[in-house]
């Protein structure tokens, strides 16, 4: 078998800033709506502290990862997992050329949420919610 055209890559890391949102319009006609993010990945096995790098995540509206950008903030720990592409960039501190990556989310999944600022903006005590099923 094959490997070629394989391109998939999951990555786990905490968000730099909310997401941003733009609409963008497509090749064959319309508008669509793309939310671009960064996560800063920890490189294993590392003993030093912030020994980190960047991936810049692009959400686009058609993806299942789509739906889930509600609930990510600044400071989240997601885990995102898609397609993957080489994004090389110069840097603003010293004119230098960088490697980037650039992640196309297929799906995100919630690890976990920054802690809210005022405790009686969530309550800590709630049951969670019951799961609705579905029968085929």
């Amino acid at each position: 078998m094959s490997s070629r055209g394989l391109n998939l890559c999951t990555l786990a890391g905490y968000v730099a800033a909310d997401p941003q949102i733009r609409s963008i319009e497509r090749k064959t006609g319309g508008h669509t709506q793309v939310a671009d993010l960064t996560i800063y990945v920890d490189r294993i096995p590392s003993r030093k502290d912030n020994d980190s790098f960047t991936v810049n995540i692009t959400v686009w509206e058609d993806s299942s990862a789509w739906r889930k950008l509600t609930y990510i903030k600044k400071g989240s720990l997601i885990i995102a997992s898609g397609a993957i592409d080489a994004s090389p960039y110069v840097s603003k501190t010293d004119s230098q050329p960088r490697a980037g990556l650039q992640l196309k989310a297929n799906d995100i999944f919630l690890d976990s949420s920054p802690k809210a600022d005022d405790p009686s903006a969530a309550p800590q005590d709630q049951a969670p919610r019951a799961l609705a099923t579905a029968e085929f």
